[in-house]
C-alpha cells in the first residue's frame, strides 16, 4: 500500500510504518534524480565517466592525407597505425600505369605498402601512406615512428598516384614518397625510385638541382629554386643537423645533399 505524506492519517500501530516508508520513496527519488542530472552533466562538459564513443573510421579505413585527432590515434591504437604489409589489391588498382608499369626489373612480390602517421609545421597529425622495395620496409617503418615520436615536420605523405605519377606536380605540393617506376630525372637510366629503395622527403622546400654546361641551373620542382640556398632558414629544410638525414644515415641510406654533381636535397637512397 502506498501512502502520500499530506493525506496520511496516523492511526494507532501504524504511524511508525507509514512515515519511514513514504520518507524513504521520496529521498529515494530525489537521489535518482540527483544522479542522473549529475551524469547527464558529466557527459555534456565531456567528463571522464562514459565518456562518448571516438571516431576511428578515417584510420580504419586508412584515407592517406586526412587529419586525425591524437585522441583517435590512442583510440584506434599507435602501433596499428606503423605497420610494414604486402600491397591491398584495392592500392593495387590505383597504381597500374601510374607509378607501376609492367616491367622486368620489380613486381608486386617485392614492394610493401607502408602505414604511418606524421605531424606537419601546424601541429597537426596527419595519415600517411608509401609504397617501398621489401628490403627497406621495417627500416622505414623505425624511421618515420621515430620522425613522428619526435613530431618531426612532414607536410605531406600520400602515393605518387594522386599527382598521375608526375613527379613534377606532387613536389610542388610539398609531397613525400618512395616507389615509383620511373628514369633519373634528365636522363635515360633507371631511378632507385623505381626499385622502391629512394625516398623523397618534403620535396618542394629540398629540391633536386644541376648546373648545366652552358652555366644554367635545373631546378626541380622548377619554382623551387630560391630553396636551393641552403644558408637561408625556412620551414622543412634538411641539413646535416636535421633529424631525418641523421634516422637515414644511420640505417645505410645516403642523402643526394652530400654528392658533388648534382644535389638532391630532398632525397635519401638506400645502399645495397
Amino acid at each position: 500500500m502506498l501512502y502520500e505524506i499530506n493525506n496520511m492519517k496516523p492511526t494507532k500501530g501504524t504511524h511508525s510504518e507509514c512515515v519511514p516508508f513514504s520518507m524513504n520513496s521520496m529521498l529515494h527519488t530525489h537521489w535518482i534524480r540527483t544522479s542522473f542530472l549529475f551524469l547527464t552533466t558529466l557527459l555534456c562538459i565531456g567528463g571522464d565517466i562514459y565518456p562518448h564513443p571516438i571516431d576511428t573510421k578515417v584510420l580504419e579505413e586508412w584515407r592517406a592525407g586526412e587529419v586525425v585527432e591524437e585522441k583517435a590515434v590512442i583510440a584506434y591504437g599507435i602501433d596499428k597505425c606503423f605497420t610494414a604489409s604486402p600491397i591491398p589489391d584495392h592500392v593495387w588498382q590505383r597504381m597500374q600505369g601510374k607509378t607501376y608499369k609492367e616491367n622486368p626489373h620489380i613486381g608486386r612480390d617485392e614492394l610493401r605498402h607502408i602505414r604511418t602517421l606524421h605531424w606537419d609545421y601546424d601541429n597537426r597529425i596527419h595519415i600517411g601512406e608509401m609504397i617501398c622495395n621489401e628490403v627497406i620496409a621495417d627500416r622505414l617503418v623505425e624511421i618515420f615512428r621515430k620522425l613522428y615520436e619526435a613530431k618531426y615536420p612532414i607536410q605531406r605523405m600520400v602515393l605518387p598516384d594522386v599527382y598521375n605519377a608526375d613527379d613534377e606536380t606532387q613536389m610542388r605540393a610539398n609531397n613525400s614518397s618512395c616507389f615509383c617506376y620511373r628514369v633519373v630525372s634528365g636522363s635515360k637510366k633507371l631511378s632507385k625510385h623505381a626499385r622502391g629503395l629512394a625516398v623523397d622527403i618534403n620535396t618542394f622546400y629540398n629540391p633536386y638541382y644541376k648546373v648545366r654546361s652552358d652555366g644554367t641551373r635545373y631546378v626541380q620542382p622548377s619554382n623551387a629554386a630560391k630553396y636551393c640556398d641552403r644558408t637561408k632558414s625556412f620551414p622543412y629544410k634538411i641539413d646535416h643537423h636535421d633529424l631525418a638525414y641523421k634516422l637515414f644515415k644511420e640505417r645505410g641510406f645516403e642523402w643526394g645533399g652530400d654528392w658533388k654533381s648534382v644535389k638532391d636535397y630532398q632525397h635519401f637512397e638506400y645502399m645495397e
